[in-house]
This record gives structure tokens, C-alpha cells and sequence, in this order.
């Protein structure tokens, strides 16, 4: 069987000037951690490409777009012709059959900082007749730049559209008050005081849910509330959202002064929450700082 980089080589091979990969594909050739040119079905998803003035054959593989395309959002990247970044992700999230999909797509994205919101906004204001625009804007005013796994996503969108409730922040660090990190939980409601964590399979393994039991505890002492959220849950969305009110019900909505834990950051703190501040980042530091996302 190809490897994704074989696939996305082969599709690009007998591309006309002005044409480009783009989508999932080109974000994947770019870097990106999460796009690995796999369907929901477990399948292998066809290559997008997209050309500005030819037509492209049709062969095995191979999804060829008709949209118009600027020919200098094509770029030359290792190679290969690849739309834009920020292009890409305007594909790829506007042909997503959900909205969660959608948002995906622009989280992941951001994740390996290919692209900010601000940048993503930009683009679709300068190009607000296109085919699946609504959608892409809905999804970029659910977006986050710091989700750190495809999973993270599902129960935050359901959050927002199912249960009607104000946004989550995206693995934000908890502090002490005497300046101590305490932990960064997956998704956190700020104004309840509620940590929201997603477990995969790997959550079942031994050492790690001996793990996932003391982080519980660590929340807990600090006097927030504590929400698991499993693969399962994801698919029944009403029933997810009564159990994220339940919970938020019995969290303890403490005043600022009065809380144990806080989410402004000591001055030694290195903020890595933004696109923005990561691209910022050496190489070294890139290393360090971010080297424990590659585990969630």
C-alpha cells in the first residue's frame, strides 16, 4: 500500500501550471500532525488537487476540484505544487460534511501553526460567495488555535451548539496562587470552575489511568469539578449535552478571590496558548515547551 507522501507525490504528478494539491493534502505535505488522508470509514481518502485554467484527468486517487483559483495561491513546497496554507484549510474545512468536521479541520491546522483565525477571517471575507462559505465562517467562530487532538473538538463544539453554553478555553495551564503550575486540563469552563477531559483507549491502559485518577484528585483539591468524556459519548450529542449541564450544575462557580487556582501566568511562564506565540518560539524552545502535546 502507498504511503500518504507517496500519494500525494503521485497526485501531483502531470499537474498543469497553476495547479496545486490542496486540502487535507496539502496540509499533510506541509506538516500537519493530524490530516493523514484517512475517511470516518477507515478508508483511504482521495488527493484534492485544484487547477486555475486546465482541466485535470480523472484517475484512481485522485478528487479534482473546478473552483477558480488564483494562481498565486499556488506555491512550490518540496517540490510540489501545493495551494496556500490558509487556502487549503478553506477547502478542507468548507467540504466538511459536519460542523464539527469543519472545526476540525481549522484546529488541526492551527495546531502545527500553519494558519491563525485572524488569518482565516481575513480570507473569507475576501471571498464570501463561495460554495460552503456559511459553514466555514460558523466553524471559525468555534475555532480554537489550541486544541491539541482532533478529540478535543467534539465535546467542545456540542458545548457551545447542543448544550447552549458559553465557550470553553482550550488546555489552558492552571496555576496556585503562589505561582506553581498545577495542570492544564483538556478543555476548561472558567466561569463554573469545571476541568473537562477526553480519554481515548490509551486512557484504559494501567499506568495511565493510575494517572488519570490522581489528576482527577489534583482538580479536585483545587475545587474544580470533573468531567470524563469518552469516544462513545460523542455520538449521542443530546445526551452528552444533559450530562454537561448536570455536571456543570454541582461545579462551584467561586469567585476569583476566593478560588485556590488561577489561570494567569507567572512571570516565568512561557505562553504557548496562540498561534502567534508559538511561531515566536526557537527552535529549542519548540522542543521543550510543546514537545508533551505530541502525547495527547
Amino acid at each position: 500500500m502507498c504511503t500518504l507522501d507517496q500519494r500525494i507525490v503521485e497526485a501531483s504528478v502531470g499537474l498543469p501550471d497553476g495547479a496545486g494539491v490542496t486540502g487535507w493534502a496539502a496540509l499533510a505535505w506541509r506538516g500537519a500532525r493530524w490530516f493523514d488522508g484517512v475517511g470516518v470509514d477507515g478508508r483511504p481518502r482521495a488527493v484534492p488537487v485544484v487547477s486555475a485554467h486546465h482541466d485535470i484527468r480523472l484517475r484512481p486517487g485522485l478528487a479534482v476540484s473546478a473552483e477558480r483559483l488564483d494562481p498565486r495561491d499556488v506555491e512550490v513546497v518540496d517540490t510540489l505544487p501545493m495551494t496556500s496554507a490558509v487556502r487549503s484549510v478553506w477547502f478542507e474545512s468548507r467540504y466538511q460534511p459536519t460542523l464539527i468536521g469543519s472545526v476540525r479541520a481549522i484546529d488541526m491546522a492551527a495546531y502545527d501553526d500553519l494558519v491563525t483565525i485572524d488569518e482565516l477571517w481575513a480570507w473569507s471575507h475576501e471571498h464570501p460567495g463561495w460554495t460552503g462559505a456559511p459553514r466555514f465562517r460558523e466553524a471559525l467562530a468555534l475555532a480554537s488555535e489550541n486544541a491539541w487532538s482532533p478529540m478535543e473538538v467534539d465535546p467542545r463544539v456540542i458545548w457551545v451548539v447542543v448544550a447552549d453554553l458559553p465557550p470553553l478555553l482550550c488546555n489552558q495551564p492552571l496555576f496556585d496562587r503562589r505561582g506553581g503550575f498545577i495542570a492544564t486540563p483538556d478543555l476548561l469552563d472558567l466561569e463554573a470552575g469545571m476541568a473537562i477531559e477526553y480519554e481515548g483507549p490509551t486512557h484504559l491502559r494501567v499506568g495511565q489511568r493510575a494517572r488519570d485518577v490522581r489528576r482527577e484528585e489534583l482538580f479536585r483539591r483545587h475545587g474544580l469539578e470533573y468531567m470524563v468524556v469518552v469516544a462513545v459519548d460523542v455520538g449521542d450529542e443530546q445526551r452528552l449535552a444533559a450530562r454537561m449541564h448536570g455536571i456543570r450544575g454541582r461545579s462551584r462557580f467561586q469567585a476569583e478571590s476566593e478560588r485556590t487556582w488561577t489561570i494567569i501566568p507567572p512571570p516565568w511562564w512561557i505562553p504557548t496558548t496562540t498561534v502567534a506565540e508559538r511561531r515566536a518560539l526557537s527552535d529549542e524552545q519548540r522542543s521543550t515547551l510543546l514537545g508533551h502535546r505530541k502525547a495527547a
